[in-house]
């Protein structure tokens, strides 16, 4: 008699679920260890509704559908159910006709539960998997928002306008000014340009503390958003 797991006809049934946002190896990682957990497995993945996210942990930055499109393409997996439930239970597995349930072994709390898993836990039915690499969607999320006003340059310079990038007007505007300046700042630098200022100039920058560039860019930035909004602020 053939060993759990070691029949081509009858592989073993594993779901795991997640909500699987801005798909990167690490899920990859986690979809292959389910897939390797015997020699034949069919993998179910369980990908959250967005309603649920936006409750249990916050807005996601894709919807259900492209999530699950996402986990979809990866090579390890043979099922998605899309809007998966969020707290599962026994009835759920047996249902969809898994034998296991595969996450890290982590408690996660619901509501009053302090383990929404130990139930299968404790009718071993219950595979666990690692945690592999440091990159994670909370990361992702952090670097975008580290290098925020790079992205926007980067954006408006290939086109992208206020309404697209979510901003006002006058921040557009303001960035615009900026690309402007780091432009004319590079080329000033390549062709060795120097600033001249007069000594009383001269005198004043160095008592406060600023750096020359700097302060022609704020002078032009402060004339130009006067101009065109009648805006004072810096």
């Amino acid at each position: 008699m053939l060993k759990e797991g070691e029949d081509p006809n009858n592989p073993v049934r594993i779901l795991t679920e997640g909500v699987f946002d801005c798909f990167h190896y690490g899920h990859a990682r986690l979809l292959e260890q389910c897939k390797k957990m015997f020699k034949y497995v069919y993998l179910i993945v369980g990908v959250c509704a967005d309603e649920d996210v936006i409750r249990e942990k916050g807005k996601p930055i894709m919807s259900a559908e492209e999530r699950a499109e996402c986990v979809r393409q990866c090579k390890w997996v043979d099922e998605v159910i899309v809007n998966s439930k969020w707290l599962v239970d026994i009835e759920y597995l047996d249902k969809l006709g898994c034998k296991y349930i595969a996450r890290d072994s982590d408690p996660y709390p619901c509501g009053e539960i302090d383990d929404m898993y130990a139930p299968f836990k404790k009718a071993n039915r219950f595979l666990t998997t690692k945690r592999i690499g440091t990159i994670s969607t909370t990361d992702l999320i952090s670097r975008v928002i580290v290098n925020y006003d790079s992205y926007i340059e980067e954006s408006i310079e290939k086109g992208f306008k206020p309404k697209d990038l979510g901003i006002s007007e006058i921040k557009y505007f303001c960035y615009k000014i900026d690309i402007m300046f780091k432009k004319i700042q590079k080329r000033r630098e390549k062709n060795k340009i120097k600033l001249f200022f007069t000594k009383k100039e001269n005198e004043d920058i160095d008592n406060s503390g600023k750096d020359k560039d700097q302060i022609v860019f704020d002078n032009i930035k402060q004339n130009k958003l006067t101009k065109k909004f009648g805006y004072f602020g810096n």
